[in-house]
């Protein structure tokens, strides 16, 4: 306690009504948030059992964890509830899944899985685009507390109808499964609290809530906590709506207001100190993000000193920049004043990384693009998860699908399709179905026989880990069902091949490792399906610099920032030109200057490739915005910019200064 500052201590000691907590990039946020969760424990007022604290991602949540755990002693942390939302919907379901239209041992949809789904309800000439939408749209009438039938009730226009109807036969499918989708995770819980008898039992269980990142809740993770507190409102929030960039999510930085209305005794404090960036660094972003309307009006100040000024560089074209990075990067790691890590090149768009990562490449600068394709995209990932589950419990449903024929064991579409017709018919599981020998015995052969090795070996597997623990037994089965010599057969390259086969290792590897964590199947299962992989950090303290959208930079910090491509219809996106929404892309672009600590680089492009085609760009106005007073803007003022040729003699005598 002693170590804060007066706004962040009120913040912490305030429990005599609900608390919003502003809390600036770079403010220390978590430290209030953990600091406040060990005060309450160390005054008496709640014990660990009786508060919760709600983060967006598991990582945060890891963070969290860690840091009471170093401030309490383990012990005193144990009942504690800090999860993200997914994991705290998934609690609350798994408690009363029958109120919610499930049986007990319901599964999660991820969001490949519940794309499958969906796919099959569409026309068969539905292309990509058309799920995409489709699968959006279901979600919109889940965030908004619609059911099927109030989704074809409001419906608007034929889309909309169309969407809704298809929303009604995709959650006919989700109950038929006993399955539901991350959005139920939200939406179905919101429900369940429309029942006094539930709703009462989980107050009285979380009586104190935190919850971070309160800017980006959308509307049914509002009403959740709405529910969750009550009228009295025993919480506190903590955000910033000047760092709300999630709007094509559900983000509502709206909810601050409403926090507002709900609350007329609502507290206010608000953390302005910030701890991590220089102070001409911060009169930028405060000049930038002035330019949007405010309804908590607060200011970033610093005591680290105003240090340099914010370059703005012209380049000729995308290429140009990006040969300006090396050269930028290689004199600061040369010179000795920097590691690579401290490093990070920040950019709206995935696309513009290719021009980057090929002069890092080139110029042998280590690096690590962040924010890419998921390991958990993969396919064998995705194979050896739904493995896992029927092997946990062999009546989750779509994982069973999934796996039946896979490896191949003769059960193909239209065997799984009288499969599933009888199943629905009986009120069974796809398990519990295929043991049975009179549906066994009107199958094909091949498929009969393979259906009956499938369930054999699942009881048999089954009856191993309930007797002895998982241990090494997942990856035991998968040999056992020849699912490595499957995907050697399945990739013509056998580089490809050997890499698919190691991430199922290293896959089989975590789940032993999270086996010894966990005390039961179930709560294995909501580890894996909720909680952020084995490789989510795996680059943290390697020295490299990083790639990254600005929407993967959020939450993150580095000494030495580039921010590349300030253009106009680059950023702002010309989409949030067409469609007035720039408030979001300028407040993206305050996220990414207040990454930055010590120094902080813009670049534009007087040209730049989009789909094969050379465009004329022009500056972005988020750069007009910057006070004078703080920036060095050569071209502006008539200056020579750095051209392509430059740029390579300045790194090649760089070099041969160094070898010499």
């Amino acid at each position: 306690m002693a170590q804060l500052n007066p706004q962040q201590r009120a913040a912490v000691t305030h429990l005599d009504s609900p608390l919003l907590v502003l809390a600036g990039a770079g403010s220390g946020k978590t430290r209030v948030i953990t600091e406040k969760i060990a005060w309450m424990i160390d005054q008496g007022h709640y014990p660990p059992s009786a508060i919760a604290a709600i983060t967006f991602t598991n990582k945060a949540a890891r963070e969290m964890r860690k840091r009471l755990n170093r401030r309490l002693k383990k012990r005193r942390t144990e009942g504690l509830t800090l999860c993200t939302f997914h994991s705290l919907g998934w609690q609350i379901l798994r408690a009363d899944p029958q109120a919610a239209g499930r049986r007990k041992g319901l599964s999660i949809l991820d969001q490949h899985s519940a794309a499958d789904l969906i796919r099959e309800l569409l026309p068969s000439a539905a292309g990509k685009d058309m799920l995409q939408i489709v699968q959006s749209g279901i979600g919109r009438f889940k965030d908004a507390g619609l059911d099927p039938g109030q989704a074809l009730a409001t419906a608007v226009d034929d889309n909309s109808a169309k969407t809704a109807e298809i929303y009604r036969r995709y959650d006919d499918r989700l109950a038929a499964l006993n399955a539901v989708d991350f959005d139920d995770l939200i939406s179905l819980p919101v429900r369940l609290f429309d029942d006094p008898v539930i709703l009462t039992r989980w107050r009285r269980r979380l009586q104190y809530v935190l919850v971070d990142e309160y800017q980006d809740t959308s509307a049914a993770q509002y009403r959740l906590l709405r529910h969750l507190v009550g009228d009295v409102g025993q919480m506190t929030a903590v955000g910033d709506d000047d760092q709300s960039i999630y709007g094509w999510r559900g983000a509502r930085p709206e909810n601050l207001s409403e926090l507002n209305k709900d609350y007329p005794n609502l507290e206010v404090i608000k953390l302005e100190q910030n701890y991590r960036s220089a102070g001409k660094i911060l009169e930028a972003a405060n000049a930038v993000i002035a330019c949007n309307p405010h309804e908590f009006e607060k200011t970033l100040w610093s005591q680290l000193g105003p240090g340099d000024d914010i370059g703005i560089v012209e380049y000729d074209d995308d290429g140009d920049e990006a040969e300006g990075i090396a050269r930028d990067i290689l004199t600061h790691f040369h010179g000795g004043r920097v590691r690579y890590r401290d490093c990070a090149v920040l950019y709206r768009s995935n696309q513009q990384a290719r021009a980057i990562e090929l002069q890092l490449r080139e110029h042998a600068i280590p690096y690590v693009v962040s924010g890419g394709p998921s390991w958990f995209d993969a396919r064998e990932i995705r194979d050896g998860l739904a493995w896992l589950r029927v092997l946990i419990n062999p009546d989750d449903n779509p994982a069973f699908m999934r796996i039946a024929n896979t490896p191949r064991r003769g059960l193909g579409s239209g065997a799984m399709a009288r499969l599933a017709t009888y199943a629905d018919a009986t009120g069974k599981s796809l398990f519990e179905a295929g043991l049975d020998p009179v549906f066994q015995s009107e199958l094909p052969l091949p498929a009969a026989r393979g259906l009956r090795s499938l369930t054999n070996m699942l009881i048999e597997f089954n009856d191993r880990v309930e007797r002895n623990g998982l241990g090494s037994i997942y990856e035991e089965m998968l040999g056992h069902v020849g699912y490595f010599e499957w995907l050697r057969e399945l990739e013509d390259d056998p580089k490809k091949a050997l890499r698919r086969e190691r991430n199922l290792r290293d896959l089989a590897g975590w789940i032993e490792r999270l086996a010894e964590e966990v005390d039961s199947g179930e709560e294995l299962l909501a580890r894996v399906c909720l909680v952020a992989g084995p490789d989510d950090d795996r680059h943290d303290d390697a020295d490299l610099v990083r790639l990254m959208t600005l929407h993967a930079a959020k939450g993150l910090e580095f000494p030495y920032v580039w921010l590349v491509g300030c253009e106009e219809g680059l950023l702002p996106h010309q989409r949030s030109v067409d469609e007035n929404t720039i408030e979001e892309e300028r407040r993206l672009m305050y996220v990414g200057i207040t990454r930055a600590g010590r120094k902080l680089n813009l670049s534009y492009c007087r040209h730049r490739r989009r789909q094969g085609q050379q465009h004329e760009c022009q500056p972005s106005r988020f750069l007009d915005e910057l006070p004078e007073t703080v920036i060095d803007w050569p071209a502006r003022h008539g200056g020579k910019q750095t051209s392509r040729e430059d740029a390579q003699a300045n790194i090649a005598d760089l070099k041969a200064l160094l070898e010499g």
